[in-house]
């Protein structure tokens, strides 16, 4: 089913500064993918031990000031929670009123350093769709989902990259111990997400968020900008001179740019997202829907499962396929596990 989606602006990343680190308590281990990756509708973890290593290094941390700054964003942190475990004692706080959010943030914090906690209050410029007032919104009672299928996607996220990574290649993305902050839009549901350096922000009521895979996707799609962010902002350098001719042969028209699209998702009264004009810098969108594309083609692999559109976006136009190689080879190691093109 194709994806129509409001137009809304997409924050650009930049890399995050050092400060003061926060390690979880204790690491999680990892199953094999054809077990550990989620489902659409599970929330729950496999209880399987295969511990796998990391080839990646350092272990990425989020730095404390941040992980206040996510819990408790105005201020009125409990003075009591002692330096030694304070992260896990301040998430345990915030979220003391809804036992099963509480075990959720807390659980994951502990496998993947990720802290859960809510935005900013801020009124952000949404392009032509207005201005919008954004609040912060913790994701409990009938929000709890949204915190359910976060952590179910992170953890999709971890066993995704497991199987990927193998014993070959150097990975160079981060999507472990990120800030995850919360939101509600006032009387709209855009953005569904945005991205800051190592931080995304999520819409509790946001209108590509309605289902566990339309979530996951989207994450997966903002990690991206995070980490092009962190590799000195590479989609405009490593994409735009395809991009640029795409676009200047087939502008906006649907028809013409569907075989370039890496997604099926539109813009409504627009085209494909990864096209849209008047959206920051286009390429970025282009560059983040390209992942996502990498991210599900790989996963169904692991998955054994068919790959999304009957095919592999690189066996398609001659674009796509440079544009593939270019963004695994900068981004993933040059790992690809779909099959060669005829």
């Amino acid at each position: 089913m194709r994806r129509t989606l409001p137009l809304v602006i997409l924050l650009a990343c930049a890399k995050a500064t050092p400060d003061t680190v926060v390690t979880p308590t204790s690491t999680s281990t990892s199953t094999s993918i054809s077990t550990s990756i989620s489902t659409s509708t599970s929330t729950s973890t496999s209880t399987s031990t295969s511990t796998s290593t990391s080839t990646v290094a350092p272990t990425p941390t989020v730095s404390e000031s941040d992980a206040l700054d996510a819990l408790y964003p105005t201020g009125g942190a409990p003075a009591d929670c002692m330096a030694d475990d304070r992260v896990r004692c301040l998430i345990g706080r915030l979220y003391a009123k809804d036992p099963a959010s509480r075990t959720a943030a807390l659980d994951l914090f502990r496998d993947t350093g990720d802290v859960v906690g809510v935005e900013h209050e801020q009124t952000m410029n949404g392009g032509f769709r207005g201005m919008l007032h954004l609040v912060p919104e913790l994701p409990v009672g009938t929000y709890r989902d949204k915190l359910a299928w976060t952590a179910a996607a992170l953890r999709d996220f971890d066993a995704f990259f497991d199987g990927l990574r193998g014993d070959a290649g150097s990975v160079k993305y981060r999507w472990r111990a990120l800030a995850i902050r919360f939101f509600r839009s006032v009387g709209r549901t855009t953005p569904s997400a945005y991205a800051s350096p190592w931080t995304v922000s999520i819409n509790v009521d946001g209108s590509l968020l309605r289902t566990p895979d339309g979530l996951r996707e989207t994450m997966f799609h903002e990690m991206f900008h995070m980490n092009d962010g962190d590799h000195g902002d590479w989609s405009p350098k490593g994409l735009a001179t395809d991009y640029d001719a795409i676009v200047k042969k087939c502008g906006t028209r649907v028809a013409c740019l569907a075989p370039y699209a890496p997604n099926d998702t539109q813009v409504r009264g627009g085209t494909y997202y990864a096209f849209q004009p008047d959206n920051g810098l286009p390429v970025r969108e282009y560059a983040a829907e390209l992942a996502l594309r990498f991210y599900k083609e790989q996963r169904a692999v692991l998955r054994h499962e068919a790959p999304p559109g009957g095919k592999s976006f690189k066996c398609g136009p001659g674009e796509n396929a440079r544009a593939w190689k270019a963004l695994v080879g900068e981004f993933f190691g040059g790992l690809d596990l779909t099959p060669a093109c005829p």
